[in-house]
């Protein structure tokens, strides 16, 4: 196995691909290296000797410049490495992209709604409008289990804390996302679960969701009856039996809506992962399907490469706007906006966040960016959607399903047990990983330093997810875990 990486020509840092012992001698373009001290797996070592304040160059851009001197073959990190970002930025619009090259397209098999959407699940979902209810949510997940037959494949409950006591935006952004929950086509069918005395109650709430069918989504406001498991038992059988018509019927994959997501990262998810996935994600496109990235703190220090690649001029200013908005949130609650990457990133060899953005944004692939959404907004458009959401895994996973991911790809280094409103398939950026949590991981990319190429991982990436898209479950799933949070922004009264 390849016992290290140099990434881009013009890089200054290699990465070990294992773990590399102080003294060895290694051969990095036809210059001999010994190594000052070990490299554990997934970390940088210098390929130059580098004076304080030198950038340190990786994925062909600085990531961060030198506190202290450095010699050739040392070890690169925190200890002697520092971020050069700052804080809002002037950008100007450069365009470089190719539109990618039409494929030919492949289906799954899913499920047509009525209204002509497609979902990759056939379940109900419980809603509640608001944390008061939640215990009373999930005692009906529990006692109804029993009433999933047919086509009909799960019922799930998605408690959370939010629904009332809430000002301005942060009230927006719970209705706004329940609402979108309730629209997903995932779902076959929906109990919207209020109490009655709310913010966010059902009357309100409906304001929301819009037009909806009656046949598929059910209200159940708790107060107003005298036992409201007695009366849920009767609205399930009428969704259950409202559901229970939709079977899986061959469906174009150029109607996937794919949520693009890393978290616990380390050395490796740069190389391998994350770039599978935008592999993954080029090939999608190609055939028409959509994909949509979020995470935006985790953009800073690569913000530049997805606007250049933005598709006009108006998406541009869209994305300027996404990123500044973002800082500006950090500062206004008096936060560094680079307080980032977490200690397990830094413990997996990431140093800085420009070093975490470079590899984070790999997921994007290639592909133009064909819109900008905000916080709660669903996709309209085909292609490379950017998403506006905070990093935090369940917040940016459930950011993406609201948007109308049918399933997320989630790449991580370290490993994570969590789940999202759609199937979350897990992706581990090394093999050891996919071995000691086989109960964790879905699809493996450590496979791509043992020998195999990224275009035929991005391949193999492509045909699991029709199968999950067709019904397979991943890993999440197959444990029972349901998760969701919103991204909350303001006061509690």
């Amino acid at each position: 196995m390849q016992k290290f990486v140099k990434i881009n020509s013009k890089d200054n840092v290699a990465v070990a691909l294992t773990d590399l012992a102080c003294g060895m001698i290694l051969d990095v373009d036809g210059v001999s290296i010994t190594l000052k001290e070990d490299i554990p797996r997934g970390h940088k070592f210098t390929l130059v000797s580098l004076n304080e304040n030198d950038n340190v160059i990786k994925y062909g851009f600085p990531i961060g410049h030198t506190t202290q001197a450095v010699e050739s073959g040392s070890w690169v990190h925190t200890q002697n490495v520092k971020t050069n970002l700052g804080d809002l930025l002037t950008y100007s619009y450069e365009p470089d992209f190719t539109p990618l090259t039409s494929r030919e397209k492949l289906t799954f098999d899913g499920f047509r709604r009525e209204n002509g959407k497609v979902g990759i699940r056939n379940e109900i979902w419980i809603v509640p409008t608001v944390g008061c209810v939640n215990s009373i949510a999930s005692a009906m997940e529990k006692q109804f289990k029993s009433k999933v037959t047919g086509s009909v494949e799960d019922i799930i409950a998605f408690p959370h804390p939010y629904g009332c006591s809430q000002m301005g935006d942060d009230q927006e952004n719970t209705r706004t996302v329940l609402a979108d929950l309730i629209n997903h086509p995932n779902a076959a069918g929906v109990l919207v679960l209020g109490l009655g005395c709310e913010n966010s109650n059902i009357a309100e709430l409906k304001r929301y969701i819009g037009e909806y069918d009656e046949n598929r989504v059910k209200f159940l406001q708790c107060q107003d009856v005298e036992d409201e498991m007695d009366t849920a038992e009767h609205l399930i059988d009428e969704l259950v039996a409202y559901a229970s018509q939709f079977t899986r019927e061959p469906i174009g994959a150029d109607e996937l809506v794919i949520g693009m997501k890393c978290g616990g990262s380390d050395g490796m998810s740069g190389i391998t992962a994350n770039p599978t996935v935008g592999k993954f994600s080029d090939i999608l496109i190609a055939q028409g399907g959509t994909t949509v990235l979020t995470e935006v703190p985790e953009m800073f220090g690569a913000e530049t490469l997805l606007m250049a690649r933005c598709d006009n001029k108006e998406l541009f200013d869209k994305t300027v706007d996404m990123i500044n908005d973002f800082k500006n949130y950090f500062t206004s609650h008096n936060q560094t906006i680079y307080e980032n990457p977490s200690p397990g990133n830094k413990k997996g060899g990431i140093s800085t966040l420009e070093d975490k953005s470079l590899g984070c944004t790999q997921k994007s692939g290639s592909a133009p960016v064909k819109d900008v959404l905000k916080y709660g907004e669903t996709v309209k458009t085909k292609g490379l959607n950017l998403l506006s959401a905070p990093g935090n895994d369940l917040v940016a996973s459930t950011a993406l399903a609201a948007s109308g991911c049918h399933m997320v790809l989630f790449t991580t280094g370290r490993g994570t047990p969590f789940a999202s409103p759609v199937p979350t398939m897990k992706i581990s950026t090394n093999t050891p990983l996919a071995t000691k949590k086989s109960n964790w991981i879905d699809f493996n990319t450590g496979t791509l330093i043992e020998g195999k190429t990224l275009d035929l991982l991005g391949e193999e990436l492509f045909q699991y997810v029709l199968a999950v898209a067709s019904g397979k479950k991943v890993k999440s799933e197959e444990a029972g875990f349901h998760d969701m949070a919103i991204f909350k922004q303001g006061v509690t009264l």
